[in-house]
């Protein structure tokens, strides 16, 4: 059992831990999580898509049994930092008088890379730990390691796991980052987050445009829009194009319309890098279609919009450009139809010009095609040609 002189390190720890920023802070056991084997089925269910590190061996080993981690872990302790809420700031689709074509960016990257600025303070607040205790031993984490951190956050808790899969606090709402330090220390246990607030309400469920949450409380990542615009690299299911509307990189939906968050979730945390950077909410997506790679990579340097790399943003940004329908869009999606370098990007653009429609439209594919070698480009243009022709 932990001692008296735990129990204010602990409270030590934790005071340290609000200085780094840390809003919520609890303590839990390595003991294997409760919901591993729902994980377990939602892997065998094909709902990761492409996320094949989800499913190796050794991720699942160390998911089923933090101990496989950290051999001598005693306790983890359970971190929450809160990033901008989609309540801020205030949506600008004018700039000088002049129309602009805007999309829209999830609000957890609205500003510097969360792994880049929480991994410095957990470092920090190890160095903490070691310092006062002497003990060296640990291991820390903020969505980089092979844990269910939602099921431990529930464990230490931080709040409870919603039905958008979301771990909500009853003071903050869902907007913030989860982190852990699995530690040699034994430490009191916080008590567990038993209840389950979200009730008879199904607003997440009914609002998401691709029907990805599921009634477990999981999401099928296939359908969702925050996989599609950043974990899938490839191709984008034509179907589910139409849905992604004006997102390019992630989406907030099932939080915006969560009502602990209308009533509860504050503006922004108390970590300056969260705060949103100009021109990262809303983008001006014809001037991201124009984006070289070294311009997409000088903008989003030190942004997690950095992770969906250059080919996979210019495609989100087409899809939304072809959601828009604004005829305006139509030059500059023929020059990336004409001259990206990347297949996927132009493919996009072509679908896009398919969804947008009109006899501009149609020269745009018709120049296209006889300088096209790519495949599936080539297959992209012939079916925007018969969407257009029914459009124009």
């Amino acid at each position: 059992m932990p001692s008296d002189k735990n129990a204010s390190l602990c409270q030590a720890i934790h005071e340290q831990a609000q200085r780094l920023g840390f809003e919520l802070f609890g303590v839990t056991t390595p003991d294997p999580p409760e919901h591993f084997e729902v994980y377990s089925a939602w892997l065998s269910a094909g709902r990761h898509g492409a996320m094949g590190y989800l499913a190796t061996e050794t991720s699942l080993a160390r998911r089923a049994d933090p101990r496989q981690i950290l051999p001598g872990c005693r306790s983890i302790i359970v971190l929450g930092a809160r990033h901008a809420s989609a309540k801020v700031p205030a949506r600008k689709d004018s700039n000088a008088g002049t129309s602009r074509i805007t999309g829209k960016i999830a609000s957890y990257a609205w500003g510097s890379d969360y792994h880049d600025v929480l991994a410095a303070r957990l470092q920090t607040l190890a160095q903490f730990i070691t310092d006062e205790t002497g003990i060296t031993t640990q291991r820390w984490y903020t969505d980089t390691g092979p844990l269910l951190e939602r099921d431990l956050a529930q464990r230490a808790g931080l709040g409870w796991i919603g039905k958008n899969t979301s771990l909500i606090n009853p003071q903050a709402g869902s907007y913030f980052f989860l982190a852990e330090i699995l530690t040699e220390l034994e430490l009191p246990i916080s008590s567990p987050f038993a209840a389950d607030r979200c009730g008879r309400c199904t607003r997440c469920q009914q609002a998401c445009p691709t029907a990805c949450i599921l009634p477990d409380r999981t999401i099928d990542a296939r359908r969702c829009i925050a996989y599609l615009t950043i974990e899938l690299k490839g191709s984008m299911p034509v179907e589910l194009r139409p849905s992604l509307g004006e997102w390019v990189f992630g989406c907030d939906i099932c939080q915006q319309v969560c009502p602990w968050n209308i009533h509860f979730a504050g503006n922004t945390g108390s970590i300056p890098e969260f705060s949103p950077q100009s021109g990262v909410p809303y983008p001006d997506l014809l001037q991201e279609l124009a984006l070289d790679a070294r311009q997409f990579s000088q903008k989003y340097k030190g942004s997690p919009v950095k992770r969906a790399r250059r080919a996979g943003y210019i495609r989100n940004v087409a899809v939304a450009l072809g959601n828009s329908g604004a005829v305006e869009a139509i030059p500059a999606l023929e020059q990336t139809l004409s001259n990206d370098p990347e297949p996927l990007a132009r493919a996009h653009a072509a679908w896009a010009l398919g969804e947008i429609g009109s006899a501009a439209a149609l020269r745009g594919l018709a120049i296209a095609t006889p300088r096209e070698t790519d495949e599936t480009v080539l297959h992209e243009i012939q079916a925007a040609e018969i969407r257009a022709r029914q459009a124009a």
